[in-house]
């Protein structure tokens, strides 16, 4: 059965109706399913056709339940934050795309954002309802995502990551430190973990569950631009070693003071400087050596 998409690229989820339950209609299966989500939001879905059945058919709230069948449903955002900038498809074939993000776009759908992430604008644009990503950059990070076109494959190019044997080079701009500066190029080790706001990393005692390669670019004091090679791949880990080194990247707002994201009224004039430049891998499909570069530049 092939994924249902709808025209804004975003997929369906699917749910099972069992032969054990019974219920005078969809509407009441649905509450009943799903009690973390309000009757009303499933009325709304039902009235703007959002509710399917498998061939992809509008259903009514009022429509049977009929056991032993599948439905579709989409999810439904009543508001969600425009982010006015375009990614950019670098590279595609039968078995990756590689774009190129912009700053404040989120890979996947969370929270307030659904249509506009990276992942449902690639899907609307290529009409490829199979694309899923192999691996995920942060929302407030540009630069390159890589996703996998068939799920038969997607593991194997997965597992690449978990083996980490792709090289990914993050470019980042921070305050210039002369201390920080006359270490460098140097590999830094730390143990971080998850601090009391599940948003932010620290460091903490202990054997080291990261390295981050750091290497200097360029100098425009106050400023300086840096090279970041991580040998691990922790949660913030680049965004949390600068910031421990004195050097917290610019326009950062969780290092090193945790700023409440106004989500309604963003500030798109100070984008995370913070860039996934490069990425290279041995293709496990093609046996090819892939390498890419973002065509975006951070600006001091």
């Amino acid at each position: 059965m092939s994924i249902q998409v709808n025209s804004e690229g975003v997929s369906a989820s699917r749910v099972f109706l069992p032969a054990d339950q019974t219920h005078s209609n969809l509407l009441e299966f649905f509450i009943t399913q799903f009690p973390h989500i309000r009757a009303v939001e499933w009325e709304q879905r039902f009235d703007e056709g959002l509710i399917l059945d498998i061939e992809g058919q509008a259903l009514s709230a009022k429509d049977p339940y009929q056991p032993n069948t599948h439905l579709m449903y989409f999810r439904r955002l009543a508001r969600e934050p425009e982010i006015p900038f375009e990614e950019q498809i670098l590279f595609q074939d039968e078995h990756i795309l590689v774009a190129d993000k912009p700053h404040f776009l989120p890979v996947t759908p969370s929270g307030l954002y659904l249509h506009q992430t990276l992942l449902n604008r690639l899907k609307k644009k290529t009409g490829i309802p199979t694309l899923s990503p192999i691996h995920r950059i942060d929302r407030d990070t540009a630069g390159l995502v890589i996703f996998s076109v068939n799920p038969d494959e997607r593991a194997q190019y997965q597992n690449l990551f978990r083996d980490r044997v792709v090289k990914k080079v993050y470019e980042a701009i921070a305050p210039y430190s002369d201390a920080l500066i006359k270490r460098l190029p140097m590999t830094y080790q730390s143990k971080i973990e998850e601090s009391e706001h599940f948003l932010q990393m620290q460091e903490v005692e202990g054997e080291p569950n990261t390295d981050t390669l750091i290497e200097l670019i360029q100098i425009n004091q106050p400023w300086a631009k840096y090279r970041l090679t991580p040998g691990s791949g922790k949660k913030h880990q680049l965004r949390c070693h600068l910031n421990v080194l004195g050097a917290p990247i610019k326009h950062d707002q969780i290092y090193p003071i945790l700023t409440p994201y106004q989500e309604y009224e963003l500030d798109f004039s100070k984008p995370l400087q913070l860039l996934a430049k490069e990425i290279a891998f041995d293709d496990p499909i093609t046996k090819q050596m892939r390498s890419f570069a973002s065509q975006q530049k951070l600006e001091f």
